[in-house]
């Protein structure tokens, strides 16, 4: 019944900017972390941003000061915008939600991904 759609996704110019949204039904998760992972083809899945149900907002170290994290809890949305891309940005980009203060990889709440593609 928990379901997440991630949209936004494409093919983008070094430098560019995207913005990805992932929409959540069956469940209100204004009390839970939402956020994202990304995996790039035979690489491992990596922790990218995640919004607290307190309003902290973390991020990893290679993304930090490019990319932003927020929410809209009335529309049960997380929105990720991705700023001065890189080729190392490209991925599957993957929304995620868990009761806690970070989202994990073993959060019980997955979208089925939306690809993003950076050229040189």
């Amino acid at each position: 019944q928990v379901q997440l759609v991630e949209s936004g996704g494409g093919l983008v110019q070094a430098g560019g900017s995207l913005r990805l949204s992932c929409a959540a039904s069956g469940r209100t998760f204004s009390n839970y972390a939402m956020g994202w992972f990304r995996q790039a083809p035979g690489k491992e899945r990596e922790f990218v941003a995640a919004s607290s149900k307190g309003g902290i907002t973390y991020y990893a170290d290679s993304v930090q000061g490019r990319f932003t994290v927020s929410r809209d809890n009335a529309k049960n949305t997380v929105f990720l915008q991705m700023n001065s891309l890189k080729s190392d940005d490209t991925a599957v980009y993957y929304c995620v939600v868990e009761y806690g203060p970070k989202v994990t990889i073993a959060a019980p709440y997955w979208g089925k991904g939306t690809l993003v593609t950076v050229s040189p």
